[in-house]
């Protein structure tokens, strides 16, 4: 974080009110923390209320490892004399000032959400931007209220173009997070099933996607996935240059065409102002195409040279769990634990049909989170798509998970290569004498599921 904001000024964007801060009004703000354990001299304490703990139990510990301040909503538990800044809800006022400090910035940032592929999407895109622009990005999972601040306040004045990821579940948070980013360009990658249970139906779900549009300016771009039905319906009815991108609807602005699929990444051509280029993409799986073109469409927009976006997509690779292939001892496992829905069920369980390892393909899959009324027949209808890809192994953990075993077995799968378990640990006593050597497994489930244990009990062994 650059320091150009004083506590009090500080105070102001938050609208907060100054306690006891007589004497630290005027020094600046070196960084923003809202754990005691990142604390450095010169920063500001955010006293964030979770689900499990009380930043405010830590307010006198901030002070005492060297932050100028805290911010607070609550002065219950705040010891007496320490300097503070009085505000109605930290995490509000931690939005408040991070959206003060990127404006600050003046750069163009690329806004990025969607149901599934948003992360990739956001990677495949900073690499493209990177071609010919200090870019910064979203690490891991920073994509909500509390993440994204934190992703602001790495901006400064070295960075030329930012990437910024925005998740949500519930009406209004993107509101409030593209308020902060002010975006110049906003890229939906889809609208599905994820979150339905709180947006109650694909087209809440649309709506609250939608919001993310709020932050643009008046000459400000949309680029969607013309291939989604949702986002589709909304053609000309956006008061914004809206781009489209798909590989099966011809109507839209950039169009994949001539794709091959392998088993370590594809390849695909689209045609841009009367010339044709060939696009490889090093990461396996037919739905990062588009992931590419959306790529395309911001580095255009950006100016980076063709070679250059051709480029940074080739280069691209995920990071952390999301469709990572590792080896461990004698298997391969495609690691993909972060999230579920049914849409990125069957984008993994295209991955793992395309590998070419010579062993058995199983997919251990766990419980789909916040489906609402849909998830009996959502958890099946993956069950049916275990069978129509071709997978050899069903492993399933979790209660709602034995539905997509029933579904697998209502498609004709052998029941004799399905197995449920009821947790992790269950699975775990059992693994070894499911799988056979060289077998490549498929761990995906909701994050809840936390199915990375199965790798690291494999790794242990």
């Amino acid at each position: 974080m650059e320091s150009i904001f004083t506590v009090k000024r500080a105070a102001s964007a938050v609208s907060g009110e100054m306690i006891n801060c007589d004497g630290c009004e005027d020094k600046l703000i070196s960084a923003v923390s809202t754990d005691t354990r990142t604390i450095s001299d010169g920063a500001v304490f955010f006293a964030l209320k979770g689900e499990n703990s009380d930043g405010h139990q830590y307010v006198k510990s901030a002070m005492e490892a060297g932050a100028v301040c805290c911010v607070v909503d609550d002065m219950t538990n705040v010891p007496d004399g320490l300097s503070v800044i009085k505000v109605d809800s930290t995490s509000r006022a931690l939005l408040d000032l991070a959206g003060a400090y990127r404006r600050e910035m003046k750069i163009p940032v690329v806004a990025i959400t969607g149901s599934v592929g948003k992360t990739s999407t956001r990677g495949m895109i900073a690499s493209v931007l990177s071609q010919k622009y200090k870019t910064l990005a979203t690490e891991g999972n920073f994509n909500n209220e509390i993440g994204v601040p934190h992703t602001l306040f790495r901006l400064n004045k070295s960075h030329e173009i930012a990437v910024i990821e925005m998740g949500m579940n519930h009406f209004g948070e993107l509101s409030r997070i593209t308020a902060a980013v002010r975006p110049e360009t906003a890229v939906i990658t889809n609208v599905g099933e994820a979150h339905i249970e709180n947006l109650g139906s694909r087209e809440g779900i649309l709506k609250a996607k939608l919001e993310i549009l709020e932050g643009l300016p008046h000459d400000g771009t949309v680029i969607l996935c013309g291939d989604n039905d949702m986002l589709w319906s909304v053609n000309g009815q956006l008061d914004f240059e809206t781009l489209y991108f798909g590989t099966e609807n011809t109507k839209c602005d950039l169009v994949a065409e001539n794709i091959k699929t392998y088993a370590d990444g594809s390849e695909f051509t689209f045609r841009y102002e009367e010339n044709e280029y060939k696009v490889n993409v090093s990461i396996p799986g037919a739905h990062h195409i588009y992931n590419a073109l959306a790529a395309v469409l911001v580095g255009v927009k950006y100016n980076v040279p063709m070679k250059g976006i051709i480029t940074g997509i080739r280069e691209f690779v995920p990071d952390g769990m999301r469709q990572k292939a590792v080896k461990i001892g004698d298997y391969t496992v495609i690691m993909d634990c972060y999230n579920a829905n049914p849409t990125s069920m069957r984008s993994g369980l295209e991955v793992l049909s395309l590998s070419n390892d010579g062993g058995r393909k199983v997919a251990c899959l766990g419980d789909m989170m916040e489906l609402g009324t849909i998830s009996p027949d959502a958890h099946r209808g993956v069950g049916r798509a275990v069978f129509d890809y071709g997978t050899d192994c069903l492993i399933t953990v979790g209660e709602r998970a034995k539905l997509i075993a029933e579904g697998a077995k209502e498609a004709g799968m052998n029941s004799e290569n399905i197995h449920s378990f009821d947790t992790v640990e269950q699975l775990c006593d059992k693994l070894y004498d499911i799988l056979r050597p060289g077998d490549v497994m498929l761990l995906k489930a909701s994050r809840s599921m936390r199915l990375e244990r199965i790798a690291e009990f494999m790794e242990k062994k």
